[in-house]
């Protein structure tokens, strides 16, 4: 860490000797002359006033990505963890705080959240995407008052990209196989259709800690999605279906060998079983006209649907438990939308928007759950102006209103980013605004009924409310004749009404409560970006986490939350870039454990360790198909104790849900892109 700061103090220390360069989008200048390559930066950075960045396929392909979950290993910004090790939820981390609080895009359209939140990151095939945008802070007002901590935006393979077939067939040393499907094709010169499929199956259980307890369920999903495009005029139309089954399976090891398929050795076995059963389905449809060329003048209007159905539980063969759940759900979100620019320095977006949620939970041991029925309209509208008087200067401003029938009220959103060149070597951004969010306590957290401890959940919960403020700062720095792109960033977040996960108030309860007290996170983030010759790039990033909830009136550093994170990214791309070598070493800070009973006795509050991650691929293009192999977490690190009190399933003792570090040891893997 010394070390970490030095080198930041001398970056700082040689700003008065730069010289100009093209603010964000600098490649490296030779003497008078930009010469841009088509290499892209370790990290691409978003344009806007909006502070963030942007994952093309470039970097998705330095790891096997296999979905959107494992898109982020060499992003300083997101983590992803596992919370916990019964039935594989996941979850991202932005800003220090979980992905309730990040607002979920596909093209610009609300992802499905509630029971759907857990494993949205494994419902998005790698093989799908085309880029990914993240934004921190509180975003833009025209996607909805969601966004607190930032906001993520997936952008799919397009119908109208270049035609062709796309497969990528991976598997791995976990006996996990996939196979993925792109398929573009044009029918005349103005529509254009795609078919996207994806299947993934592992086929063997794991126990590598040998504590009888399978480490992670054994999961088989299905996943397509059919999409198509017309351009014609000023007419352009984008329409869609998907359909998704996934089952995840887990449980309790016993005496069968260990190579029988993981289903049916699931199946099979006496001892207890988790089984989750989950299915989608959506559709989407964006319309857009062109009213006005000269002025940029355009009417959209954009629908999505989605439902999604959860059923499952913990049981043992004959023996029906109570932990039975079944959740159904489904959302209806339409915007219309109208943008106008006065002239190249004013612009104007405004809409309306109407959202409806119904959500359908059931939950036997707690009787409000046995069946409960919400349902919430929210009609909205919304204005944001820019102002960009130069390429040195932009301001956008946005105010939103919406009215929730689920809590009869009315709330407004402000947001503004501000940003500032007010050098060629140097841009500053600036942002704050408000965020709100409606709760789903057990949809969202239903994961955690696999615990043996008392699940509480408080009755009438508020809706979330939080104030985001940020500030970014990013140097061009002259090295040679090339460009060090030092990008530093700092944000606090403050809670005035918030769901919280209180491990500690009682360690024989996990309670769901609202907030009595203070709650926020301050992250502060340095990274730098370096591409010495067109073979090589370098990344480099260091992030401090303070978080800090009130618990049983006490604020507490919230647990299962490591305190800094490091980063460093190699890649390697000799022979004219037909090799591509990538490395990728994560350093994860300790964080605070709380007090928990491991069927022995009272276990005191502490803190877990740090550990490294190192992720590594090697991959081979040819013409029409590229091979690639490689290596995760190779530094063999798990975490020692991910299930408490595994030996007994059914005490009020065994918990699952304190993940904080890896459950899996060293995986590798091969796969074949192709590409026709």
């Amino acid at each position: 860490m010394k070390r970490t700061t030095i080198i930041a103090v001398l970056l700082f220390a040689a700003v008065p000797l730069l010289r100009a360069q093209q603010p964000d989008t600098v490649r490296h200048a030779v003497l008078e002359e930009v010469t841009i390559q088509s290499k892209s930066e370790g990290i691409k950075r978003m344009s806007g006033a909006v502070n963030g960045s942007e994952i093309g396929q470039d970097e998705l392909f330095r790891a096997a990505c296999c979905n959107l979950g494992e898109s982020f290993v060499s992003n300083p910004a997101v983590d992803v963890n596992y919370s916990d090790a019964a039935v594989g939820a996941r979850q991202i981390r932005l800003l220090g705080l979980g992905g309730q609080y990040v607002q979920m895009l596909v093209e610009g359209l609300p992802m499905a959240g509630g029971a759907a939140q857990p494993y949205l990151l494994g419902r998005v095939p790698g093989s799908w995407m085309k880029s990914i945008q993240v934004s921190k802070g509180a975003s833009s007002v025209k996607n909805g008052p969601q966004s607190i901590t930032g906001q993520i935006d997936v952008e799919y393979i397009k119908p109208d990209d270049e035609q062709n077939l796309y497969l990528n067939l991976y598997g791995d040393s976990h006996t996990k196989t996939e196979a993925n499907m792109v398929l573009n094709k044009a029918f005349g010169r103005y529509f254009t259709a795609e078919a996207l499929l994806h299947y993934e199956n592992q086929w063997v259980h794991h126990d590598m800690n040998e504590d009888g307890w399978i480490d992670m369920p054994v999961v088989r999903q299905w996943n397509s999605s059919l999409r198509a495009k017309y351009r014609r005029g000023r007419y352009l139309g984008h329409y869609g279906v998907n359909l998704f089954s996934e089952s995840r399976l887990g449980g309790t090891v016993q005496s069968w060998p260990s190579i029988l398929p993981g289903t049916l050795a699931v199946l099979l076995h006496t001892g207890p079983d988790i089984n989750l059963l989950g299915s989608g389905v959506g559709a989407y449809m964006k319309h857009a006209f062109l009213l006005n060329r000269e002025h940029n003048t355009n009417l959209a209007l954009t629908a999505t649907w989605d439902r999604q159905h959860l059923s499952g539980g913990m049981w043992q063969r004959d023996i029906m438990n109570d932990r039975q759940m079944n959740i159904a759900q489904s959302m209806l979100n339409s915007q219309l939308m109208l943008e106008h620019d006065f002239t190249e320095a004013h612009q104007l977006s405004t809409g309306l928007s109407f959202t409806h949620e119904s959500m359908n939970e059931t939950y036997l041991p707690i009787p409000r759950y046995d069946s409960l029925l919400t349902e919430e309209n929210t009609p909205g509208l919304y204005a944001q102006y820019t102002y960009k008087p130069s390429y040195r200067f932009t301001a956008m401003a946005g105010l939103r209103a919406d009215y929730s029938t689920l809590y009869e009220r009315a709330y407004f959103t402000p947001r503004l980013h501000l940003k500032w060149a007010p050098a060629d070597w140097l841009t500053l951004r600036s942002s704050a605004g408000k965020g709100y969010r409606t709760t789903h306590p057990f949809a969202e957290y239903h994961y955690l009924a696999a615990s043996g401890r008392t699940l509480v959940i408080d009755a009438g919960l508020p809706m979330e409310e939080a104030w985001n403020t940020g500030l970014a700062a990013v140097f061009y720095i002259p090295a040679g004749n090339r460009t060090i792109t030092l990008n530093t960033e700092f944000y606090y977040t403050s809670f005035q009404q918030q769901t919280v996960l209180d491990y500690d108030s009682d360690p024989a309860l996990i309670h769901i409560t609202s907030l009595h007290g203070r709650s926020f996170s301050r992250t502060l983030q340095v990274d730098a970006s370096y591409n010495p010759s067109d073979e090589w790039s370098f990344v480099a990033a260091f992030r401090l986490n303070d978080v800090h909830c009130t618990y049983g009136g006490i604020l507490m550093e919230k647990p299962l939350q490591s305190r800094y994170k490091g980063l460093v990214t190699v890649s390697w791309e000799p022979m004219m870039a037909l090799w591509h070598f990538d490395l990728t070493l994560q350093i994860n800070g300790p964080g605070r454990l709380p007090a928990y009973n491991d069927g022995e006795g009272l276990v005191e509050s502490g803190d877990f360790p740090a550990y490294p991650q190192l992720n590594v691929q090697l991959t081979r293009d040819f013409r029409h198909f590229s091979i690639y192999l490689g290596g995760e977490n190779l530094t063999n690190y798990r975490q020692p104790v991910p299930v408490i009190d595994a030996a007994h399933p059914w005490s009020s003792t065994f918990d699952p849900t304190m993940l904080w570090g890896p459950v899996y040891g060293r995986m590798f893997y091969v796969g074949v892109r192709i590409n026709k």
